[in-house]
C-alpha cells in the first residue's frame, strides 16, 4: 500500500474505535468478517495497520469521517469551578471559561473545585489517556499552603511516601518555600495522580490545605497565564508532551 504522507500509520482497530465507530474488539470482529477496507482492498488480518486521513477506511461500505482537527489547550483553572464539561449540581464548570472554543476538549485528569491552576484540554484521547497513567511517571508540581509550620520531619515524610487508605504513595519532591508559626507556604511535585492525592498527604501529617495550586504538568509550567484564561499550545510545547509518554 504505498502512501505519500509521513504520518504515522496506526492499527485499524484503534482507527474504528477513535472514530467513534465501534470498540477495538468489535472493530477486529468487523476485519474478520471482511466488513472492513482500506484503499479499495480488504482488510482481514487483526494487525493490519492504515493512516487515518491519508488512507480511504470503509467499514460495512460506510466511509470513516476524518480525524478531527487536533487541539491542545492550557488554562489556569479558577477556583470555585468543577474540572468537567457539565456538573449535575449546577456548579460553575470550565466549559464557561473556554466557551468561545467549539470544539469538543477533555480535560486530562482534574483539579478539585477548590482547586486552581494548569489544566490541559485536548482531543488527543492517546496523549490524555497516556498523561494520566502512573506508569508514566508525569510530574505534576503545585504550590500549596498549609496551616502552622511543617516539620522537617514531616517533609521527609512526604519525601519518602505517604500511606494513604489506597496505598503507599510515590516519593515526592519538597521544597518549603515560607514556614510561619500560621501557615507554611511549599512546593510539592508528585508522580501520579489520585482523587485529592496532595490534600490527603497533608492531612496525613497533620496538615490543612488552605489554598493549592498547579503549576506545573509534565513539561508544561503556569508561568504567567493569569487566573480565568487560556492559551493553545505551542507546536514545540505538544511535541515535548508527546515525546515525554512515547508518542510520535
Amino acid at each position: 500500500m504505498k502512501r505519500t504522507s509521513n504520518k504515522k500509520a496506526e492499527r485499524l482497530n484503534k482507527i474504528i474505535a477513535m472514530a467513534g465507530i465501534a470498540s477495538r474488539r468489535r472493530a477486529d470482529e468487523l476485519m474478520s468478517q471482511g466488513l472492513v477496507m482500506v484503499n479499495g482492498h480488504k482488510q482481514t488480518e487483526l494487525g493490519a495497520r492504515a493512516v487515518w486521513g491519508i488512507d480511504a477506511i470503509e467499514v460495512d461500505g460506510h466511509p470513516i469521517p476524518r480525524p478531527p482537527k487536533r487541539i491542545y489547550v492550557m488554562l489556569n483553572k479558577p477556583f470555585g469551578y468543577v474540572s468537567t464539561l457539565r456538573d449535575p449540581q449546577g456548579r460553575p464548570i470550565i466549559r464557561d471559561v473556554i466557551k468561545d472554543i467549539k470544539e469538543r476538549i477533555y480535560p486530562v485528569g482534574r483539579l478539585d473545585f477548590d482547586s486552581q491552576g494548569l489544566l490541559i484540554l485536548t482531543n488527543d484521547g492517546e496523549l490524555s489517556f497516556r498523561l494520566m497513567h502512573p506508569k508514566f511517571r508525569i510530574p505534576r508540581t503545585y504550590k500549596v499552603t498549609v496551616d502552622r509550620s511543617l516539620s522537617d520531619a514531616s517533609v521527609q515524610q512526604l519525601k519518602k511516601g505517604i500511606l494513604l487508605d489506597d496505598g503507599l504513595t510515590n516519593p515526592a519532591l519538597v521544597k518549603i518555600i515560607e514556614r510561619h508559626q500560621a501557615r507554611s507556604v511549599v512546593r510539592i511535585t508528585i508522580f501520579e495522580g489520585r482523587s485529592r492525592e496532595i490534600r490527603r498527604m497533608f492531612e496525613t501529617v497533620g496538615h490543612k490545605t488552605l489554598k493549592l495550586i498547579r503549576t506545573g504538568y509534565g513539561s508544561l509550567t503556569l508561568g504567567s497565564l493569569k487566573v480565568g484564561k487560556y492559551r493553545h499550545l505551542r507546536s514545540v510545547e505538544v511535541k515535548a508532551l508527546r515525546s515525554s509518554v512515547g508518542l510520535d
